[in-house]
């Protein structure tokens, strides 16, 4: 079993199965698309403390350049702001785009859904959505009374990925589930949907 540091203490994104650290403000092994265009340090920062702040603008999403199949996700958010939208992206695969959104499976981090699960463009899984047949975006709700945290606070989301099965814990509760994820591999990334949000304590441990 190995153990790939993404970020450590409060945060160090890491790019290899060397743990290399995030040395400033150099987002190595990490990469942006956006639209309009723009550059990793327009929208996401380093503090001193360690903690990864995001704009979340202009919309778009952040992605390792190395992918993973099997593995444990832990990521700790936070809104700084008004609370808005946005996402853990999974196994982000090339191929068709939804406006900005890669073909992936998005963890919902946006405020009042924590946890729901997204097919992103052309992704799919097994389970049928919980949305209404033809509702754009396609939603499966996550499955346990919201058990997210007031505006502000820490929340952690805990993903287990493992040969197309996905697990969502969001603060401790289980929270969603799907298998037959496709695509099954991918890079991970985060997304820029309008609302300023930070991160920090974001480890993937491969299975």
């Amino acid at each position: 079993m190995m153990k790939r540091i993404l970020c450590t203490g409060l945060l160090a994104l890491c790019a290899s199965a060397h743990a290399d650290a995030l040395i400033g403000h150099d987002f190595t092994g990490w990469t942006l698309r956006t639209d309009p265009a723009a550059v990793v340090t327009d929208a996401f920062t380093l503090g001193a403390d360690g903690v990864v702040t995001s704009t979340g603008k202009p919309s778009g999403f952040l992605a390792t350049t190395a992918s993973y199949r099997n593995y444990r996700l832990h990521v700790e958010w936070r809104w700084t702001d008004k609370p808005g939208n946005g996402g853990v992206l999974l196994h982000i695969a090339d191929g068709p785009m939804d406006r900005v959104w890669p073909t992936s499976i998005q963890v919902q981090t946006k405020h009042g859904a924590a946890g729901d699960l997204l097919p992103m463009a052309a992704a799919t899984f097994a389970e049928p959505p919980t949305s209404a047949p033809g509702a754009q975006p396609v939603i499966k709700a996550h499955t346990a009374p919201a058990s997210e945290r007031p505006a502000g606070e820490w929340n952690s989301a805990d993903i287990v990925c493992r040969d197309g099965t996905i697990d969502v814990t969001i603060n401790g509760v289980p929270q969603n589930r799907v298998t037959q994820a496709k695509p099954a591999e991918g890079r991970i990334g985060f997304q820029l949907e309008g609302a300023a949000y930070q991160l920090r304590n974001v480890t993937l441990e491969q299975l």
